[in-house]
């Protein structure tokens, strides 16, 4: 929401650019879904949000620049940013196709906008330095939280020096919270980054590796059909015989049988997230036999709702 502030008042513009999938907190503007096509503007998915509001928000479909310049074209000169999750996490785990990302920054850059990564879910997590890191991709504002609280409530959000400028006390564009900086957060958020190391990192990719690999050779023996999307310590099983690139690919699934197998799972010990829609975490707790025993049960419960 303050990075969205920050970027209307720098470009002086009122619309957003989003990618329908990708979530950025509830505040009025990010609770929009697409209509009948990449360029319709935003409808209300919430009750409370009004109309209004939700029409200064542009859709576009994720890992489709043709969809971002198809919106841009109707609304040439008034989005002031796009805000996107460089690794989505939210319509389950889909990453980036090749140049997406660069070409989000080109599209920027051309047509005077500013580009926002949320890093809510890859930041720390995806690299040290995030997904901007691993791709090279450097957005003008970013948006953190999670692991910067030590898993405490916190949010927050930095960028370009002139932009940060623009934020009071220094600037013009208001900005409060009762918690902000939270001396018990900040403390707990400070332990956890000292604990990340490139050894944890290498650790959490082999063990995604290994676990993306052996829910896919589970439901493969099961005859069930998915599709697993996995980065580094990240990944969801997609109940689908189709690829998912984005949000219209994500709901090819068969919610109700992730829901059989995610009963399946509880009941063999294993609590994975209760959405077919959620992203998976490895965390530095998890050990190769926590990942043995997971992929185990994964093949009992292929085989309980084949």
């Amino acid at each position: 929401m303050s990075a969205i502030r920050v970027a209307r008042a720098a470009a002086r513009r009122d619309r957003i650019l989003k990618f329908a999938g990708c979530y950025h907190g509830h505040a009025d503007s990010f609770l929009v879904q697409a209509g009948s096509g990449a360029t319709t503007l935003g409808v209300p998915t919430s009750p409370g949000v009004p109309a209004s509001t939700a029409a200064d928000t542009v859709l576009a479909r994720y890992n489709d620049l043709a969809s971002v310049e198809t919106a841009l074209a109707s609304h040439r000169g008034e989005i002031a940013a796009i805000i996107v999750e460089p690794i989505a996490g939210n319509m389950g785990v889909v990453p980036p196709r090749d140049e997406f990302l660069r070409g989000l920054r080109a599209i920027c850059d051309r047509d005077g906008m500013l580009l926002i990564f949320d890093e809510v879910i890859s930041g720390f997590r995806a690299a040290a330095g995030g997904a901007q890191q691993v791709f090279g991709v450097r957005p003008d504002l970013t948006c953190l939280g999670k692991i910067i609280g030590g898993g405490l409530p916190v949010g927050a959000y930095g960028g370009r020096r002139n932009l940060m400028e623009l934020v009071s006390p220094a600037g013009p564009v208001y900005q409060a919270g009762t918690l902000s900086g939270n001396p018990l957060a900040m403390t707990a958020g400070l332990w956890s980054l000292t604990e990340l190391s490139p050894k944890l990192y290498r650790r959490l990719a082999k063990l995604g590796s290994r676990l993306a690999a052996g829910l896919a050779d589970a439901a493969r023996a099961a005859a069930v059909p998915l599709q697993v999307n996995a980065f580094g310590s990240l990944m969801t099983p997609f109940f689908t015989t189709e690829p998912v690139r984005d949000l219209q690919s994500a709901l090819t699934a068969d919610a109700r049988r992730y829901g059989q197998f995610f009963q399946a799972m509880l009941a063999r010990g294993i609590y994975a997230p209760p959405s077919q829609f959620e992203a998976w975490f490895l965390s530095g707790s998890h050990t190769e036999r926590d990942i043995e025993q997971t992929v185990k049960a994964a093949r009992a419960a292929f085989k309980a709702i084949s």
